[in-house]
């Protein structure tokens, strides 16, 4: 959890393509196996970077694996926002 934040952190000071790199190496620990905030975040930094489908889909992983009602509607109308207009 503590790598987690870190990476959280790392992103916002240094951009997603850095979140991204630290959250991709977590995506093997076993802690976080099922923890739907992994794919989240992870949805979050792809979105950022552009990469829309890859982040849509970890977004509906993510709502895939949380038991709250209302994470899962917030993950899932993030899963079904539109591309910003570049």
């Amino acid at each position: 959890m503590v790598e987690l934040n870190r990476a959280v952190a790392v992103g916002m000071a240094s951009g997603p393509a850095a979140g991204l790199a630290l959250i991709d190496e977590l995506a093997s620990d076993e802690a976080l196996e099922g923890y739907h905030l992994l794919p989240s975040v992870r949805g979050d930094f792809l979105w950022k970077l552009g990469r829309f489908d890859e982040g849509r889909k970890e977004f509906k992983r993510a709502a895939s694996m949380t038991r709250n009602a209302r994470e899962r509607a917030l993950l899932l109308e993030r899963a079904g926002k539109s591309p910003p207009h570049r």
